[in-house]
Formats: structure tokens, C-alpha cells, sequence
């Protein structure tokens, strides 16, 4: 039975992503801030016994390491990198960029996946066929940018982007792979109302690309179908 950790499990994507993997039958870490405060997740794991809460703010580089130490001799098969944030705020663009709110904004989108690429190392070791997926964006292409703005989200997700591709590389040698994955635009509460999709496509999509994975897909940044996105 395939065991995953999801980070950002108490909404939008990370929550579907909960469901669906459990309904399949799959054992789900399901972590997140503030477990005891997230009452759709509760309720989840009061439907399904294979999801199992842990607290973690992936901010705080101790508690990956915490965590990760808690679940020492777990296998792990998936870990997926879904919590994130936006960063950019309505009238802090250019000239009034809040720079704490972009090394924030760096720190849990880009250092925090790897950083529990490297703390949960030995747990993917453990799995047969183990993969890390990042939850990236079109946004963070450089090729796709025509409108400017979003610095802070633009950029940490070029980093997110950057950093693991080269995780691909150096972990092919020990048969883990690395999935970047472009969720399209979403209804949730970062993607807005207006988004072109909801949560039950999307996360159905990627968990199709996550399911078919193959060591030779290592490195891709493709949408939720499966189409190939430019860098």
C-alpha cells in the first residue's frame, strides 16, 4: 500500500489530494499547521482511518526535522510538496516590495520542499518506487512571462523550478524521482474564484502523472494533463 506525505493538507489542493489518495486505498500523511484547528481535515480523517494528521509548518526548518526524526522508520513513497504561499501583495509591487515578505515567501516556496527532500531522504529510500512532487506554477516560467508582476510568487516559483530539477538529477543515481507540476489555475482560496478549474480535476489529473511516473520523467514541469511546460 502506497504511503504519501502531503504538506498543506487542511485545504484547497492539499486537502483533495487527502481525499482522493485515500479513497484509492492509500496510506496519507496528512500534515499542516494546525491540525487541531482544521476542521474539514478532521472530519476527513474521521471518514478514513488511513489518514493519519501531523503538525508541521514548513516554515520552521526544526519542525521538519522534528517531524521527520517522529517518522523515523516510515517508508515513504511520495512526498509531496503542496504547501506554498503567494507573497505578493495588491500595491506592493515594484518600488514598494516588502523584501521580508519575499525571503518569507522564498523560504516556505523554494528552501522548505528541499529541505524535506533532505530530512525525509531515508524515508524515500525505503520505498521501491519513490517520488517528489512539487507543486510548481505556469508562473514560474521565464518563457510563458508576457505581463510582468507577481515578483515574489514569479520568482519562488523559477526557484522551486530550478531546484528541483536539480534534485532529478542528483537523486536519479538513487532511483528517486522528482515531479514539477504545474496544478493549473485553480478555484481555491489562493487561486481566486475566477479559477478555470476545480479541485477535483486538478488534483485527478496530477495523481494520474504521479501514478504513471517513470524514473525517465524525472526533472519534467508539465501541467496537470500532462502537457509539457516551457521553463
Amino acid at each position: 500500500m502506497k504511503t504519501l506525505l502531503v504538506t498543506g493538507a487542511n485545504r484547497g489542493l492539499g486537502l483533495e489530494f487527502c481525499r482522493q489518495y485515500a479513497a484509492a486505498g492509500c496510506n496519507v500523511i496528512a500534515a499542516c499547521r494546525r491540525p487541531e484547528q482544521a476542521e474539514q481535515l478532521q472530519a476527513l480523517a474521521g471518514q478514513y482511518a488511513n489518514i493519519e494528521l501531523q503538525a508541521l509548518d514548513v516554515a520552521d526548518f526544526s519542525q521538519i526535522e522534528a517531524l521527520a526524526a517522529k517518522l523515523a522508520e516510515r517508508r515513504i513513497d511520495v512526498l509531496l510538496n503542496n504547501a506554498g504561499v503567494y507573497g505578493d501583495q495588491s500595491g506592493r509591487g515594484f518600488g514598494k516590495l516588502d523584501y521580508q515578505a519575499w525571503a518569507d515567501t522564498l523560504a516556505i516556496n523554494v528552501m522548505a520542499p528541499v529541505k524535506l527532500a533532505e530530512c525525509f531522504l531515508p524515508h524515500l529510500q525505503r520505498s521501491d518506487k519513490s517520488l517528489i512532487a512539487s507543486l510548481s506554477s505556469l508562473m514560474g516560467s521565464m518563457a510563458d512571462n508576457s505581463s510582468g508582476g507577481s515578483i515574489l510568487y514569479r520568482s519562488s516559483k523559477a526557484g522551486l523550478n530550478a531546484a528541483m530539477k536539480s534534485l532529478a538529477i542528483d537523486l536519479r543515481p538513487r532511483n528517486i524521482g522528482v515531479l514539477i507540476l504545474h496544478p493549473g489555475w485553480v478555484r481555491t482560496d489562493m487561486g481566486g474564484p475566477n479559477g478555470l478549474i476545480d479541485v477535483e480535476e486538478s488534483v485527478s489529473g496530477m495523481r494520474r502523472l504521479i501514478d504513471r511516473f517513470d524514473l525517465a520523467d524525472s526533472g519534467s514541469f508539465v501541467k496537470y494533463d500532462g502537457s509539457p511546460l516551457p521553463w
